[in-house]
């Protein structure tokens, strides 16, 4: 058996997430880390820059849209106090003069609600590795000759590139990243799968079932790497003999 390897940035990002609707800082917070980063929260501009000032994020995401001082304003200052941390805006505000204010204003990056969690995790890697050089690496994910690289969100078996579907590669990644703890078919839909989906386990059947054929079948060995625990779930591992 061979635990899953990751290599990524050497020392925990520090992200700071401003949004005034707590459900949303929470979540990309919680994703964050899930990803091994430090991440707090701040619903208020003001609040955003008390923590900025505490914490010293090495990366911010921020709202335009804030209860007292906005996105721009808190840029403003940020920038005012001499510190030019990265910051990814997240918004409703979809008009292209807003995305040209925001690059132009000084960030580095504009994503538009609603968003994907996983774009935006995507992106912050991007910014980090522009704004700090090399010396941040990339986070890629292996078990065996299976990798996973998580900023290019390329998949190979050995040598072959593998093209998977959105849903295919989220639920790849959660059994690489818990390689080799068993995962029950309930985790998955969680995990992958929006609350309140309201799926059954079936679907979760039918996406391992497409994996197993891309992956055994792009492996010239045969060598399987997604098994079945019967009355438990699935898990990625090699299995020697």
């Amino acid at each position: 058996m061979e635990d899953v390897q990751q290599y990524e940035d050497v020392e925990r990002v520090r992200l700071l997430v401003v949004d005034d609707d707590p459900p949303i800082a929470d979540l990309v917070a919680t994703v964050a880390r899930y990803e091994g980063w430090d991440a707090v929260t701040a619903n208020s501009g003001e609040e955003a820059l008390r923590h900025a000032a505490e914490f010293r994020p090495d990366i911010v995401v921020l709202d335009l849209m804030l209860p007292d001082l906005d996105g721009f304003g808190v840029l403003d200052r940020l920038r005012a106090s001499g510190t030019m941390v990265p910051v990814v805006f997240l918004t409703a505000r979809d008009g292209v003069a807003d995305r040209v204010a925001g690059l132009t204003r000084g960030g580095d990056d504009y994503l538009v609600k609603p968003f994907a969690v996983e774009e935006l995790m995507a992106r912050l890697r991007t910014v980090l590795r522009r704004s700090t050089g090399p010396g941040f690496q990339r986070s890629v994910l292996q078990v065996a000759d299976l990798t996973m690289d998580e900023d290019t969100r390329e998949v190979r078996r050995g040598e072959r590139l593998l093209t998977l579907t959105p849903t295919e590669y989220e639920v790849l990644r959660y059994l690489m990243r818990k390689s080799p703890t068993v995962l029950t078919k309930a985790q998955i839909l969680d995990h992958v799968w929006e609350y309140g989906f309201g799926g059954r386990s079936n679907v979760v059947e039918l996406v391992v079932s497409r994996l197993r054929r891309k992956l055994d079948g792009a492996d010239e060995s045969g060598t399987p790497l997604i098994h079945t625990v019967r009355g438990v779930g699935y898990v990625v591992r090699q299995v020697t003999e």
